[in-house]
């Protein structure tokens, strides 16, 4: 197989064979100069607020995600009791559905996210009590 390789501005062509390698070629490399930069454009306008996160209000354990993604369904209410292992979120991850399991037994707090929710790693999903 032959590899060209580019180091310290000079490129060499290297064939490799069973394990042994052998130098084909070697040749100077030349980078594009760089063009004027282009006169500046109007002042952009400022980027929308993003929206912001929702807070946990309520005292107790957050369930936090353990990846990003977006909720397809919360399972629980405010107020419900949960058995430890029982169903709380279901997260779309990476086209997968993952579900968000009590890590224990408790009362919903606080649900934090909602159908259509986006999250990230680490967001709070549901507080326990």
């Amino acid at each position: 197989m032959k590899y060209k390789v580019t180091l310290n501005g000079r490129t060499y062509e290297v064939e490799v064979e069973a394990g042994k390698a052998m130098l084909t070629d070697e040749y100077e490399a030349f980078a594009p100069t760089p063009t004027a930069p282009a006169a500046p454009a109007a002042a952009a306008p400022a980027p929308a607020a993003a929206p912001t996160a929702p807070t946990v209000t309520a005292a107790g354990e957050p369930v936090n995600s353990p990846m990003p993604g977006t909720i397809l369904r919360v399972e629980v209410t405010q107020g419900a009791a949960v058995k430890e292992g029982q169903l709380l979120v279901v997260l779309e991850a990476m086209k997968m559905e993952n579900e968000i399991l009590a890590p224990k037994d408790g009362t919903v707090a606080q649900v934090i996210v909602s159908k259509g929710s986006h999250v990230e790693t680490g967001s709070p999903l549901i507080v326990l009590a």
